[in-house]
């Protein structure tokens, strides 16, 4: 995995899926608070006038010469659960962004959040 130093320099570079199709540019990571590890990243898509930050994970990305590589295929990151460019995460939308890629969320032992943006 990832240091989040190193993959937080990699922001604004493009981020492809696995059959190398370009989803958008990264712009934020957001770490796992349990191990303060990267675990999810938003990439800004859409149209100039109607851009969006959807959540894409980290598991099992790469990176090669200007871009980041993912393994969800472009399609089923585009319908990720979204944020407005200069939007933050609200706590109660963490469960959704987990469950759209089938990972199991589990808030912290005292309810707090599973993400934070680094």
């Amino acid at each position: 995995m990832f240091e989040a130093d190193d993959i937080r320099n990699w922001r604004g570079h493009d981020v492809v899926d696995s059959e190398g199709h370009k989803i958008g540019a990264l712009e934020s990571v957001y770490v796992d608070t349990t191990s303060d590890q990267p675990f999810f990243a938003t990439v800004t898509v859409g149209l100039p006038t109607r851009r969006r930050l959807v959540f894409v994970p980290l598991d099992g990305a790469t990176v090669g010469p200007g871009y980041l590589k993912v393994a969800p295929s472009k399609n089923l990151v585009k319908k990720a659960p979204s944020i407005n460019v200069d939007g933050v995460l609200p706590a109660e939308d963490e469960p959704s962004v987990f469950a759209h890629y089938d990972i199991e969320y589990t808030p912290g032992a005292g309810g707090e959040r599973r993400l934070a943006r680094r």
